[in-house]
């Protein structure tokens, strides 16, 4: 697609942003805490979090860091109580959004996002409104270097991928909730570079923006993430290079 590239270089731009600030070790910390607390302090029993944890390495987190998480989420350590909330709303142009959020005060994150949403020109929905324009799908994203595309293309179709998508240096790799851990592993087991491993949830159709509208949708999509208590936020959008 694109304009699929464009956003990818801005999140990409976006998250070394946060990393200085060490917002992203305050997202992997809340999710290595809920997945052990709701799955147990195994990796090896908890794919949830040995997702979280691979994602914590490659953020280049301390191991204490993990290791509290881990523990606070089991209860071995006093720490606070998160929950997992899962909103949906409107941006500018109609632009359908999912924002998952985890907080210790969901008055507070509700009230806040109702705001930052309304300010930035979208509204806040009712559960349902949007989220049937997505489907819940594994994203690989894979360094190029100096990979085939049809060897790749050959590894993860026999592992249970859907699709591949080129994105600048980047492939991405879409997979089906239950292939996700084995098209990881494919991936891991020939040595390819992976940038990130996630659940995300992907549009089933897109809408193209650019210009003007592109630039309302993404201001949204960025005051929206600016939100402490955000973890993800999914669009069906569409960004036009122009």
């Amino acid at each position: 697609m694109s304009g699929h590239s464009k956003w990818a270089t801005i999140k990409r731009k976006k998250a070394a942003t946060d990393s200085a600030r060490g917002k992203v070790f305050t997202k992997i910390i809340k999710e290595i805490t809920i997945s052990s607390r709701d799955g147990g302090g195994d990796p090896d029993a908890n794919p949830r979090l040995r997702l979280a944890i691979q994602t914590a390495k490659s953020s280049n987190m301390p191991q204490d860091n993990i290791t509290r998480a881990i523990k606070k989420g089991t209860g071995e350590l006093e720490g606070v109580r998160y929950e997992e909330i899962t909103y949906e709303a409107y941006a500018p142009n109609g632009i359908a959004v999912i924002i998952e959020s985890v907080t210790d005060n969901k008055n507070r994150t509700v009230a806040e996002l109702r705001h930052g949403i309304s300010k930035a020109g979208g509204n806040l929905g009712e559960s349902g409104s949007v989220a049937w324009m997505f489907e819940r799908k594994g994203v690989v994203t894979v360094e190029k270097g100096n990979i085939n595309e049809d060897d790749i293309m050959e590894v993860i179709l026999d592992a249970g991928a859907d699709d591949l998508k080129t994105d600048g240096e980047y492939f991405e790799i879409i997979t089906p909730l239950e292939s996700f851990d084995s098209v990881r592993k494919a991936i891991e087991d020939k040595s390819y570079k992976i940038e990130s491993a996630s659940l995300q949830y992907i549009a089933k159709d897109l809408l193209a923006m650019e210009g003007k509208k592109a630039e309302e949708v993404i201001r949204f999509i960025e005051t929206i993430e600016d939100n402490d208590d955000v973890q993800n936020v999914y669009t069906n959008a569409d960004f036009i290079d122009e």
